[in-house]
């Protein structure tokens, strides 16, 4: 398994965590949802530093090198400001009341 961590610092963009925020429920999760081989995918924001990520979990170093869309690059304008791969030692899941993971997050329940 591989694991890629992508963060945007959004302080040169024209683009917010919220309108953002309307790109994940508009197309990305979708188009994300179809790609094979990616196990998880979460994006993440840290408002107090103006800043946008992802953490991806792909099924192989094979998946994860595949070309990506890369959407979310053009609407801020810049490639990730970081980009870092990371084999995979171990992975568990706890204990969860959840029965399932996809379309949680504030892009999406709020």
């Amino acid at each position: 398994m591989r694991a890629v961590v992508v963060w945007w610092d959004l302080k040169e963009s024209a683009q917010t965590i919220e309108s953002l925020r309307d790109f994940l429920r508009d197309e990305a999760v979708d188009r994300f949802s179809a790609l094979p081989g990616l196990r998880l995918k979460f994006w993440v924001s840290d408002r107090e530093n103006d800043r946008w990520g992802a953490v991806l979990l792909w099924e192989s170093a094979e998946a994860a090198a595949a070309p990506l869309p890369n959407r979310a690059a053009e609407l801020i304008g810049y490639p990730p400001t970081q980009r870092a791969f990371f084999d995979v030692e171990a992975t568990a899941e706890g204990v969860f009341e959840l029965a399932r993971l996809a379309g949680r997050g504030l892009a999406l329940e709020g």
